[in-house]
């Protein structure tokens, strides 16, 4: 969350002087030194270390998730009427409670195992069957898919089905700021009278790993705690305005930690951006790919999509999403 955001709870003199120091989000405030470290880099006179104190507890408020009731949190797991399927029944039914609404959901795999097609078709297929809904498509490497979204809807059977594409909003951003920016702009139509005539019920945001992959070292906690403050706001928005968010990650190489096990294979892979980034989502779906030749020699790939870590379903099976020849 951006400091302009939190004025006048805080007074807009001191987010000036904060943003002229190069702390412009909660997480600056928050997180990049103590109050005594940032009271010192203040012009003289902005504020009192008291002040300064106070401030620090106030945008912390602003930025905690709202606490819940068990009584809520059952009303939230209930099924959405309005929430994003696949069309595939078999994988829909695995995915039940992954995708409804005020869910943050993680999709990683290696690269070419279909992560943007598949949430790009599961975004389509809910913008076609439902006329007055809207996605936010956050593109952080300038390689959005226009032509692959053009064929995915020629495959409806559905009048006007291309016309899905007006109500999918698409935003580049490359740095973490700018991502900001573009989720207080949302922050800001939902509170607009009358309302848009379409209302945004999902967002994503392609890739992840571009985003924080750059700044996070083992050697710092600056980027993990960055990282960590960005994906807390993301689950808080989510939330606050019934949203289901897409987060898009790469996969890295892993290296067992077992005596003996095989190490340095590329072959074995996880989800990149650390352990913490676990913890961060509600579930991650894993894509592979997995080649083989039928009886004709011809080549098959086979994209297989499993469960890799949920924390709102008990079983953990996978799909055969479809072979390609």
């Amino acid at each position: 969350m951006r400091l302009a955001a939190c004025v006048p709870t805080i007074p807009v003199q001191l987010v000036s002087s904060l943003e002229k120091c190069g702390i412009r989000t909660d997480t600056d405030l928050l997180f990049s030194g103590s109050t005594w470290d940032i009271f010192r880099r203040l012009p003289a006179g902005t504020t009192t270390l008291q002040g300064l104190e106070e401030a620090k507890a106030l945008v912390a408020t602003l930025a905690s998730a709202p606490g819940q009731s068990a009584t809520e949190m059952t009303e939230l797991s209930e099924p959405d009427d309005d929430g994003f399927l696949t069309g595939l029944p078999p994988l829909d039914e695995i995915l039940n409670g992954l995708t409804n609404s005020r869910r943050l959901i993680e999709v990683s795999g290696d690269k070419g195992s279909g992560k943007t097609s598949f949430v790009l078709q599961l975004v389509l297929h809910h913008l076609v069957y439902h006329p007055h809904s809207s996605v936010l498509w956050v593109d952080t490497t300038g390689d959005f898919p226009a032509a692959r979204a053009s064929e995915i809807l020629e495959l409806f059977d559905e009048p006007d089905a291309l016309r899905a594409l007006e109500r999918l909003q698409v935003s580049s951003a490359f740095e973490v700021d700018s991502v900001y920016e573009v989720l207080e702009e949302l922050r800001f139509s939902f509170g607009e009278t009358p309302p848009p005539d379409f209302k945004i019920r999902g967002i994503v945001i392609d890739t992840i790993a571009s985003l924080f992959g750059p700044i996070l070292s083992p050697v710092s906690s600056q980027g993990h705690a960055i990282m960590t403050g960005f994906m807390h706001q993301l689950r808080a928005f989510a939330q606050s305005f019934s949203l289901a968010v897409f987060v898009i990650n790469n996969s890295v190489a892993f290296t067992p930690f077992v005596p003996g096990a095989a190490s340095n294979n590329p072959n074995i892979r996880k989800p990149a951006l650390g352990p913490s980034f676990t913890f961060l989502t509600d579930a991650t779906l894993w894509l592979a790919t997995f080649r083989s030749a039928l009886e004709s020699n011809a080549e098959t790939t086979s994209h297989v999509i499993q469960v890799y870590r949920s924390k709102v379903t008990v079983c953990f099976p996978h799909f055969d999403h479809g072979t390609v020849r």
